[in-house]
Formats: C-alpha cells, structure tokens, sequence
C-alpha cells in the first residue's frame, strides 16, 4: 500500500477508535503533505500491538537494529513492495565514524538492506551537508556502505529543492524541501545521538534539516519555532536514532576522541517526537532542558502520549 493511501486509511482507522480524544490536538497522520501535489511526507505506517518505542542495548549496530524491528513486526510494517524509500543518515561532517559525528555506516547498511528485503523498489540516501560533500560521504564511510548495500547514493542538487506550504507555520509560512524527500513513499531518518552547540542536543527532529534548503542559518532565530514549523509538515514514517557512539561534547561536528562515550544502543519509534524524548536520559537531560523539543511536545507532534509512552527495552548480553 502506498503511502498516501495508508494515510488516508490510517487517519479514518483513528478517528474511529476514537484514539483522537487520547491527544487532544495531535498531529493529525495526514497533516504532512506537499499542498502542491498531495504527496504524503509525513508519518506513514502503523504498528499494530507493537510498541510505541523500542529501546537497545549493550550490542553491535546490526544486532540493535535486526533485535528492534523484531519487535516492532519488521520492516515490512513501515516499508511496501514496489516503495521508493528515503533513508536520512546524518553525512553532514568529515569525520570518520570513531569520532560520532555522523550516522554509523554499519547502521545505514543495514538499515537499507532491511528496506531491500521488504520490497522497496529503490532506496536512496543522501544529506545535505555542511562540510564539503564529497569528503562528507567518502570519509564518514556512509556511501561506500550504502552503496553496498544496494542503495542509490547522491549528494544533494541544489536545484533540486521545492517550496511547500507550512500549514501550521508560525515563524515561517514555507521553506524549500528536498523534491526527493517529499515524493519518497516512506522515508526512515536515521540520525545520530550527538551534543549540538546550539541545540543542546541533536536528534531525530533536527536531523531533518538535511533536506532544508535555503539559508538554514535563518532557521536559527527563533530556532525552536522554525525548526517545528518545517519539521511537522515533512515527519518520517520511521525515526532509528544511532546511539552506538554518542558524542557528548563538541558538537555537532567533534573531533576530539575524548568527546566520544560508546553506549552501544539504539532507539526506534514511529514517531519521531517520541524516539527523542526517548532518548533524553542517555545524556541525562530532561524535555525541558531542550526548547525545540519542549516546543514540538506543545504543538502535539507526537503520535503516542508523551505521558504514557510504551517503550520497550532490550538488553542483548
């Protein structure tokens, strides 16, 4: 099923559940869509008894991943046969993987070879970075990985960004989104767990500014306004936060070994908000300590109650 369709079915699914009145002004499954084309971006599939959030750790970044989609039913719950997939690593430093800079390589593979095997079509990867592009994904060992895996690599066009709507825009009414981002069926963000000078901490939500075009400096002032007035118009059908190796200081680019804590953990959710606030305690800060996040929890851009949140952990020795 494609995922315009899902939503559609999935919206109706909700409402008659009555799900609705358990967030008051929650995100709605449909709300993230290209007003020129009415290609969903947005939240695409469901989980069915699953849980909300999956938490692993003490194991190898293959091993977290393959340990969290058994619990959440597989890839073939997020990913269709005949789908064109977007998988959304962080390749925005020239920093080899020791360094936590960008998403793990080993983790990206996997990830699109998992996409491969549900019956994607073709999946692609790509960031816009903010080093220089070709030693981005040379030195962070992503592209060699993902092409290995059967992914399409590119680096991003520039001419290649479209203007969307920002329906429940604030500070900003629309912004420049990557056109393949925007006409992915499904689209996994893979981010890595890193400190951010700025942000404080960087996760799945900010991980999107790599399909933003424009000058991404202006998202900065109000940053947590900006941020989830583009963010919640173009949310992933599935959030995968790399916490193998965190970097807790430095960020977001590093480069000090020292910085580097190996925590050898992942996290995965369908929605993105609560991936993140899942993932809060790893750096021992709370959802107030982070303002955009705090700010997305106030829009309601979650799909499950931050309140009640079913996560599941795993320990794998």
């Amino acid at each position: 099923m494609k995922r315009r369709a899902f939503l559609k079915m999935t919206g109706g699914a909700l409402a008659a559940a009555g799900l609705g009145s358990l967030v008051p002004g929650a995100i709605s499954p449909t709300r993230a869509q290209d007003a020129a084309t009415g290609q969903a971006s947005g939240p695409a599939a469901a989980t069915t008894g699953a849980p909300e959030v999956v938490l692993v750790e003490n194991g190898e970044p293959v091993a977290l991943l393959q340990a969290a989609l058994k619990e959440m039913g597989g890839m073939g719950k997020f990913v269709s046969r005949g789908d064109v997939v977007v998988v959304k690593p962080n390749i925005g430093w020239d920093r080899p993987p020791e360094l936590a800079g960008n998403t793990n390589p080993d983790l990206v593979a996997e990830v699109v070879k998992e996409c491969l095997n549900a019956g994607a079509k073709v999946v692609k990867v790509f960031d816009r970075t903010c080093n220089n592009p070709l030693r981005c994904y040379a030195n962070s060992g992503i592209e060699a990985a993902a092409a290995g895996a059967g992914a399409e690599v590119s680096q991003i066009d520039e001419s290649r960004f479209k203007t969307i709507g920002l329906k429940n825009g604030e500070a900003v009414k629309s912004w420049d989104i990557y056109q393949d981002y925007l006409e992915a069926d499904k689209v996994i963000n893979v981010p890595i767990a890193k400190h951010h000078g700025l942000a404080r901490v960087t996760l799945g939500l900010k991980n999107l500014m790599g399909v933003m075009g424009g000058q991404r400096g202006q998202i900065h002032n109000p940053f947590d306004k900006k941020l989830n007035d583009i963010a919640g118009e173009i949310l992933p059908t599935l959030t995968i936060i790399d916490a193998y190796r965190l970097l807790m200081n430095n960020g977001p680019s590093g480069g000090n070994p020292a910085d580097v804590k190996l925590a050898k953990t992942l996290i995965m959710s369908p929605c993105t908000v609560s991936a993140d606030l899942t993932a809060l305690p790893l750096f021992g800060l709370q959802v107030g300590d982070l303002p955009y996040l705090q700010e997305a929890v106030n829009r309601k851009m979650f799909k499950f109650d931050p309140a009640r949140l079913n996560v599941k952990k795993l320990s794998l020795s």
